[in-house]
């Protein structure tokens, strides 16, 4: 049925294989081998995908290396489809926000903390949490890795001190801008420094 459905079996093999190891990419010959199919429709088939932006590739030792693309639109949705293991949807509040935004708020020394990217529609930045103050490392570390399960995927996020941010935001870095020019939420600004700019 779900051949039908995204009209072509090595289509789906394929799917199936990359949402289910999100992080690990693989070349041609050794996709063929793992899927069953033939090299010529599995190299279509790539192809399609890489033009829809599902997949993106690398090159590495002349091989072209393929994996899933964890910033697709909608990546989230197919991996409930195609992921061996069941995925958690993240929990909604009433405003519309996740659960572990508490997570992110709560974290000691945070003055600044924004989300953006994958997390807020519609923004279009390659950053998806923007952290500043004396954040302990582990303690960060272990946030970040509950977030990325509750989202089930990998997110690019950033940490600086008040001081190099104030800095950056002052000189208007390019990667603040980037951040700050599209569309993102703030979840803590202790010092109102947004406001002031």
């Amino acid at each position: 049925m779900i051949d039908a459905l995204f009209g072509s079996k090595t289509r789906v093999k394929l799917l199936h294989l990359f949402l289910n190891n999100p992080g690990k990419s693989f070349y041609v010959r050794e996709i063929t081998r793992m899927i069953d199919e033939q090299i010529n429709s599995v190299r279509r088939e790539l192809s399609n995908m890489l033009a829809v932006g599902i997949i993106t590739s690398d090159t590495a030792d002349n091989k072209l290396y393929y994996e899933i693309n964890q910033r697709y639109e909608y990546y989230v949705p197919f991996r409930s489809i195609f992921a061996d293991e069941p995925i958690q949807p993240a929990v909604a509040t009433k405003s519309g926000s996740h659960s572990w935004r508490s997570l992110l708020t709560g974290l000691p020394g945070i003055r600044l903390g924004l989300i953006a990217g994958v997390l807020v529609k519609d923004s279009a930045s390659t950053v998806d949490v923007l952290l500043v103050g004396d954040i302990p490392a582990t303690k960060l570390k272990n946030v970040m890795k509950q977030i990325e399960k509750s989202e089930s995927r990998a997110l690019n996020y950033s940490v600086m001190t008040y001081d190099e941010f104030y800095y950056r935001l002052s000189v208007r870095d390019k990667f603040i801008t980037e951040i700050t020019s599209s569309r993102y939420e703030v979840l803590v600004d202790s010092e109102n420094i947004l406001k002031m700019q």
